[in-house]
């Protein structure tokens, strides 16, 4: 007996009305390539419209080409349970240039889309997640201003600033008596701009770890990926001060919003290997349990297991 074939959705344009794009257009597709990959649900919240009114101006975007839709996420759109997830599109690339925010160089946009890894889909998504909870917390919370990527770097020595990956820098480690030169780039970096403060404590920056649950937490050597190691390097970037050198900014947290509560008690314990017995440096959160709070009032969990919010542990 035969079977009916089963028809995978695609997200194909179709003949649409025309359109006249709008400065919150312009916004929206601004925000898309600043965080490269965002679903919907971000967008509305970026938007400050309602979520029905952020879809029908998508679906507008989408079918005039200015976004895309990448095709990796094609599993969660036939089962119906996540938002869609949305990048830039050619049509919003050549708009996006003319403005001297995209620098295109030749590339297509529906070619890059196509090429959208899984891996990368759910990372860039899970840092997305973060940033956009900043980001829209900023814009209720009356007296913190967010201070986005690119305003940090205006700040960096000039020498930073003509890297071609300003935020990637090295650090020498010992371990054993044996000298690593490791790798250190944060999935984001920004800050928080308190009002009503001394000048000294006005300023809070970040560097965000969005860990997905599959690195190793410890591993024999520093020779070896493991989240050890990215806090044996953010500890001594620190120590040596590199972030003043590097980045010109007077203070850090690192900030890791991961998989699960089990996961957050994980990295606690690498915390504590370290020299000192953990750290006030660092800042652990869940995902899910962040996602239901305002995050700048969550409570996060420090290397010494106390609970803090941001204002009170960075000011």
């Amino acid at each position: 007996m035969s079977h009916p074939q089963i028809r995978r959705p695609r997200f194909e344009r179709s003949p649409i009305r025309p359109m006249v794009l709008t400065p919150r257009d312009l916004d929206i597709l601004r925000a898309v390539h600043r965080h490269r990959l965002l679903r919907s649900t971000h967008l509305a919240a970026l938007s400050g419209r309602s979520r029905q009114a952020t879809l029908r101006r998508l679906q507008l975007l989408f079918h005039h080409g200015y976004l895309d839709r990448p095709s990796m996420q094609l599993d969660w759109y036939a089962r119906g349970s996540e938002p869609l997830v949305y990048a830039l599109g050619n049509r919003g690339a050549e708009l996006l240039e003319t403005e001297g925010v995209v620098r295109r160089g030749g590339v297509r946009w529906d070619t890059k889309n196509r090429n959208v890894s899984r891996v990368f889909l759910h990372h860039t998504l899970a840092v997305a997640e973060v940033m956009v909870a900043f980001e829209a917390a900023c814009r209720r919370r009356e007296g913190v201003r967010f201070i986005p990527p690119e305003e940090v770097l205006a700040g960096a020595p000039p020498e930073t600033r003509r890297l071609r990956l300003p935020f990637r820098w090295q650090v020498e480690v010992r371990q054993g008596g044996k000298p690593y030169r490791l790798g250190v780039e944060p999935d984001r970096v920004f800050g928080l701009q308190f009002e009503g403060t001394l000048e000294t404590r006005r300023h809070a920056y970040f560097f965000l770890e969005a860990d997905r649950g599959t690195m190793p937490v410890v591993r024999k050597s520093l020779g070896q990926t493991s989240f050890l190691r990215k806090l044996l390097a953010y500890q001594e970037t620190w120590r040596q001060g590199l972030h003043k050198t590097h980045l010109g900014i007077p203070n850090f947290r690192v900030l890791t919003v991961t998989t699960s509560r089990e996961r957050v008690e994980h990295l606690e314990e690498a915390c504590q290997s370290l020299v000192g017995g953990g750290s006030r440096l660092f800042l652990f959160a869940d995902r899910e349990r962040l996602t239901r709070e305002n995050v700048l009032s969550h409570q996060w969990l420090n290397g010494h297991y106390e609970l803090v919010r941001l204002s009170a542990s960075c000011r």
